[in-house]
């Protein structure tokens, strides 16, 4: 059976980060998943209920996902808002869409405070980011769904056709 991918709403092309844009992603087998129905978009913040545009978020103190899913640090927008119950619903709500697909993989858009996978925003609002994973994405990873990031697509087609060829 081909693997399904789960994807961020934002590669898609569909305008819901923060800020209201997309940072839609073209590539010719991403293209061709679509057509074959192996991709599952998802926003975990829309799903969560967020609204768009929305004021940016940062996980802080200088931590990660882990650290928010292990309730020792908390996911605040750039007024001071905390939104972590938010994000942590979103990531819930991801996990259980990429679960009911059979999802084995998860492309996700870098940077962010869900789908972030390789880097994130420090929690300094200062526009500086640090390795480390978004709350969707280590949920994702703790649930056995290998993640990848939008600067990964060679990587991910390359461990899907391994997969699929074994």
């Amino acid at each position: 059976m081909p693997s399904k991918i789960l994807f961020s709403a934002c590669l898609a092309g569909f305008k819901v980060r923060y800020n209201g844009s997309d940072k839609p992603l073209f590539d010719a087998t991403l293209q061709r998943w679509q057509r074959e129905g192996r991709l599952v978009v998802c926003c975990p913040e829309l799903a969560a209920g967020f609204p768009t545009p929305r004021p940016s978020a940062e996980i802080t103190p200088s931590a990660e996902g882990a650290t928010v899913l292990a309730q020792r640090a908390r996911v605040v927008e750039v007024s001071g808002g905390d939104v972590t119950a938010g994000y942590l619903l979103g990531a819930h709500l991801a996990l259980e869409t990429a679960q009911r697909h059979d999802c084995r993989f998860a492309l996700l858009t870098d940077g962010s405070p869900s789908c972030g996978s390789q880097f994130i925003y420090d929690g300094s609002f200062s526009g500086q980011t640090k390795p480390g994973s978004g709350v969707t994405a280590e949920l994702l990873r703790q649930n056995g769904i290998e993640v990848f990031s939008d600067r990964q697509i060679d990587a991910l087609i390359a461990r899907i056709e391994a997969v699929e060829q074994a």
